[in-house]
């Protein structure tokens, strides 16, 4: 791969925000080498990935296959696993002797709980040679320096809308501010449109309109030290949770959205934006393609378009920070040198432009094949990741797993109407002080 980077400061922010939970943990041995350092032992790989639906599905199997095909002594064994249920396996996997060869990977303070099971193969010295050409970013898949994962993709969230139902409501420019938001909201709810959907049944989608609110209310420095330091005392933290509570009063979501999932049937939240059900979602870029088996009508991305989360008045937060993250594999320590060097094979520019053409990713790790991108909203959504002045990676997965969680569990609560905007501060506190 012969990568010019031009897109540093994306990818340097990305680094700096993965890379900010990394307490100091070394990986410990592990009886299964697989084929230990020799690249020409015959291995199988079993593989886990969230491509459960085409074309991703068909999609990562041709390239198991091509693999194969041009290393006849190495195998796999893929199995697929939609994105909720493949998370809870990996975990009970890495608590096992026996966890999946090469998996699913987002980098970031679950990674470095991860290491903790000493399951992970340190690939530093086998990537040392190439993992330069995906730009700074792939630093957010290391640990202590080390290399425990490649990414293979780079995501931020921002609104997906219906341009025909804006159309419908009167609304002729995407929000820019909270205000002009709401007051999208009143005319789409005038016209009986759904304004927003939410999947607030897998709790992550409820995590980013907080986070949000927070990044938009939190100075830069004091988003990084909290993320750092595990301390949120900052009254911002607290003032984003009011700015959630007073949106949530006007009511500007689907109905019954506490029970709708994210990506699953026509009937999530990624289905109602699809059909047009919906006239907002806030998700990140892979939503496009997720909606594909999702909706019959051929023409849907069509009728979409992208705008980045409005300014929050009065907030201190850094103007043009996004919320975004990565999509990546690691491996395991019994699958040896095969597996590293089929990360390089997914990380190089052929592979990663099929990716990208094929609809299985949105935007590349690799800047290499950015070109590749067709999509007019998916170019308006990468100038904007080129550009944005930082990247604070999804909070559930930047810090320690269990912190993560316990913020994602307080937010999708409060989204249900329990606890407080302090109580979503408190449980972030509880969780550091319990880990």
């Amino acid at each position: 791969m012969n990568v010019r980077l031009s897109t540093p400061r994306r990818l340097a922010a990305i680094t700096v925000a993965l890379a900010m939970v990394v307490p100091s943990l070394t990986a410990c041995g592990d009886d299964e080498t697989g084929s230990g350092g020799d690249p020409n032992a015959a291995t199988t790989l079993t593989w886990w990935h969230n491509g459960a639906q085409d074309p991703a599905k068909g999609v990562w199997q041709s390239i198991a296959d091509q693999y194969h095909a041009d290393h006849p002594n190495v195998s796999f064994k893929v199995e697929p696993a939609q994105n909720e249920a493949l998370k809870t396996k990996i975990s009970v996997a890495l608590q096992s002797p026996t966890p999946p060869s090469i998996f699913q990977q987002w980098g970031g303070g679950a990674l470095a709980t991860q290491v903790e099971s000493g399951k992970l193969l340190d690939i530093t010295d086998a990537t040392s040679s190439w993992i330069q050409e995906l730009g700074a970013g792939a630093k957010g898949w290391q640990v202590e320096g080390k290399q425990y994962g490649v990414p293979f993709g780079l995501h931020v969230v921002g609104f997906w809308y219906r341009t025909d139902l804006f159309t419908q409501a009167g609304i002729t420019a995407p929000p820019k501010t909270m205000e002009e938001l709401n007051a999208a909201v009143t005319k789409l709810k005038a016209k009986g449109i759904a304004p927003i959907a939410v999947g607030g049944k897998d709790k992550w989608p409820d995590a980013f309109w907080w986070s949000y609110f927070a990044i938009r209310e939190c100075a830069l420095d004091t988003v990084k030290n909290t993320v750092k330091n595990l301390k949120m005392d900052d009254p911002c933290w607290v003032k984003a949770g009011e700015d959630l509570k007073a949106f949530l009063d006007t009511k500007p979501f689907q109905d019954a959205f506490l029970g709708t999932p994210a990506q699953q049937g026509a009937g999530s939240s990624a289905g109602l934006l699809a059909n047009g059900k919906a006239a907002m979602e806030l998700q990140g870029d892979w939503e496009l393609p997720t909606m594909i088996p999702l909706t019959e009508d051929k023409e849907y991305a069509k009728k979409l378009s992208w705008f980045e989360f409005p300014a929050v008045a009065g907030g201190k937060g850094t103007p043009g920070t996004a919320l975004g993250g990565g999509d990546g594999y690691s491996c395991a320590i019994k699958a040896g040198a095969a597996c590293a060097d089929f990360l390089k094979y997914i990380a190089s520019a052929p592979v990663q432009q099929k990716l990208v053409q094929s609809n299985t990713i949105s935007l590349p790790a690799n800047p290499a094949a950015i070109s590749a991108i067709q999509d007019p909203t998916l170019k308006t959504v990468q100038e904007y990741l080129n550009k944005a002045p930082y990247i604070q990676v999804y909070f559930d997965q930047a810090l320690p797993t269990s912190v993560g969680q316990a913020l994602n569990d307080a937010i999708a609560d409060f989204f249900a109407g329990k606890g407080s905007p302090q109580g979503i501060v408190d449980a972030f506190n509880k969780a550091v002080a319990n880990k």
